[in-house]
């Protein structure tokens, strides 16, 4: 079973993170250019390892030239499981005590 997510991507901002922008959606940031595909083979690393599967298993299926794509996770896996996985539950729950 596949998850599909919509994901901004920040193309080098000197930083590799993510972060829920104010209508929740997923914002990742990452240090390559988006130029000869450098930022989608490292979003894909990113997301694959935080998770903990295979690069192989993560596909960007849209907008492969776009900030905004769209992508596969091969794994059965929830959004709010993803989220926690990128550390993303944590800073909404820093975010609420402020």
């Amino acid at each position: 079973m596949s998850i599909i997510l919509d994901v901004k991507v920040v193309p080098s901002s000197g930083r590799i993170g993510a972060k829920l922008d104010k209508n929740g959606g997923l914002v990742i940031y990452l240090k390559s250019q988006a130029e000869r595909g450098m930022a989608n083979a490292e979003l894909i690393k990113y997301i694959a390892k935080s998770i903990g599967v295979s690069q192989q298993q993560v596909v960007v299926i849209g907008g492969l030239t776009s900030r905004k794509k769209r992508i596969s996770i091969d794994q059965s896996i929830s959004r709010s499981q993803i989220l926690l996985a990128l550390g993303i539950e944590e800073q909404m729950h820093i975010a609420m005590f402020r």
